[in-house]
């Protein structure tokens, strides 16, 4: 079947929810239009699909079963976790069965000697810390959003949080997974070690959206707690001075466990939902920096970058090491996206990377592109690795509000590739970004992409039309793009 091929709805649904049924029981399975309705979209919520059906599997045999029957009568299946993706990469096709592994919540083993935890997709990140932490480890990627998004979810998107930049994102951190194949076939892939002889599949599959598969059990690499932590708080009259400081901090050769950056606008939405008293209304922006290692390191790190924050002008810095003062400086910034809510009725985000010199450059061009086409930009980032989050603020119910600041975060992902970075730094590119693809990627690069595809899923039936472009799913790309990069792509 060729990709550019619509897979036909099923004349009737009714002997395909019979085996469903069969295999998951009536409570596995969902099917009534207006249950149906809490499952159209991901965290995106401007996009919206109603599945056929959503089935609830507690098992890697009965997801097996389940995308068997899916196989079997050329039905697409979409996988969804706890549903807080920000690229639609979870938003579910017509006429398909919408997989969610919610109920695949066990953690399955800990093993603190290797440094492991094997879980289940359905397990909230923030619980693999909590599982650990009594014996002094954790785990690194924290995604904002870590007390309700799910692992699976995670290695779906190659998440990465607040510590990516010293600690890596999601893929640093999986050590093997227990597949489903779009076959139904059951494989495992990577190990219980960090390296393993032969073709990398396990990364491979951590950021492939549920094209290839769904993880059914992922082998998680934990990590010890720093002796010492210490988070730094400054704030600058200026982004542009902020943008320096991070420069600067590495290329002292620090590297902090996490360095992110608030503008204005950001500080007063997050002080007025979470008020917590720490961050300065009238800074332009503030910095936020967590340094961490044996205590004579995290001591003389931390006063390195408060030296470095005021050669660079900053008014004040605060210092905290006591691990609730910690909380309360990042309380704030975990709960930015959230806090927008009081300022805007809706908000289109970004996930743009850049590198970390040019972001006084791209900072400057994001506020330019937001009075050119008429709104407020909030800039919440990353600042460490370069990972931009800017956050859109509009009312979806103007009419046309939206397809603005489409085209508007359109143009900050082409900003970002023509300053030498990303359209994705953790969210994915799903439904939201898959026709800039070109943007980054030649004609042969994507069908490349196109041909592993095609060997994990022959018959398309996994997430069809999420991450790679194709002349369907990105007509308007294809017109105002070079034709040419989809007619490979077309032919499978």
């Amino acid at each position: 079947m060729l990709a550019s091929e619509t897979l036909s709805p099923p004349a009737d649904w009714q002997p395909i929810i019979q085996d469903l049924m069969a295999i998951l029981g009536e409570k596995g399975v969902v099917r009534r239009k207006e249950e149906l309705l809490v499952y159209e979209c991901d965290g995106l919520t401007s996009y919206r699909k109603r599945p056929a059906v959503v089935v609830f599997p507690r098992t890697t045999e009965e997801v097996s079963q389940v995308i068997q029957v899916c196989a079997r009568h050329r039905v697409a299946f979409v996988a969804r976790g706890a549903g807080t993706g920000l690229s639609g990469g979870a938003l579910p096709e017509e006429n398909c069965v919408l997989i969610v592994t919610a109920r695949m919540n066990r953690i399955l083993e800990v093993d603190l000697d290797s440094q492991r935890v094997v879980v289940q997709p359905g397990v909230i990140n923030n619980w693999v810390t909590q599982a650990v932490s009594g014996a002094g480890f954790y785990y690194a990627p924290d995604p904002s959003s870590q007390i309700i998004c799910s692992i699976g979810g995670n290695v779906a998107e190659n998440s990465g949080g607040v510590h990516c930049l010293k600690y890596g994102v999601t893929t640093n951190h999986v050590l093997g997974l227990k597949l489903v194949l779009p076959t139904g076939e059951i494989v495992e892939v990577g190990g219980a070690v960090p390296e393993m002889p032969g073709y990398d599949l396990t990364g491979l599959f951590v950021g492939s959206e549920g094209t290839l598969g769904i993880a059914t059990e992922i082998t998680l690499k934990i990590l010890k707690t720093a002796e010492s932590i210490q988070v730094l708080l400054a704030d600058f009259t200026s982004v542009e001075a902020a943008g320096a400081t991070v420069a600067d901090i590495i290329g002292a050769g620090i590297i902090p466990g996490g360095m992110e950056m608030m503008d204005n606008l950001s500080i007063n939405a997050v002080e007025d939902v979470v008020q917590t008293g720490c961050y300065p209304r009238d800074a332009a922006a503030i910095l936020l920096v967590e340094v961490d290692g044996l205590a004579v390191e995290a001591q003389e790190n931390a006063h390195r970058v408060k030296a470095l924050c005021y050669k660079n002008g900053a008014r004040s810095v605060q210092i905290a090491t006591d691990p609730e003062e910690r909380l309360t400086l990042w309380k704030g910034r975990k709960a930015a996206f959230a806090a927008m809510g009081r300022m805007s009725p809706d908000y289109y985000v970004q996930d743009g990377v850049i590198p970390r010199t040019r972001l006084e450059y791209v900072l400057g061009e994001i506020a330019a592109l937001g009075e050119k086409y008429g709104y407020y930009v909030a800039n919440v980032f990353h600042a460490g690795d370069g990972n931009l989050h800017p956050l859109i603020l509009y009312d979806n119910a103007q009419p046309g509000a939206l397809e603005q600041v489409e085209a508007l975060g359109g143009e900050i992902l082409k900003l970002c590739v023509r300053v030498g970075g990303s359209i994705s730094g953790e969210h994915g590119i799903g439904a939201d970004k898959r026709c800039y693809m070109p943007e980054m990627f030649s004609a042969t690069d994507l069908e490349t992409m196109q041909w592993v595809r095609q060997v994990f899923d022959p018959l398309r039936i996994a997430n069809p039309t999420k991450l790679l472009p194709t002349p369907q799913t990105c007509g308007e790309a294809a017109r105002s793009l070079n034709a040419g990069q989809f007619e490979d792509i077309e032919r499978f």
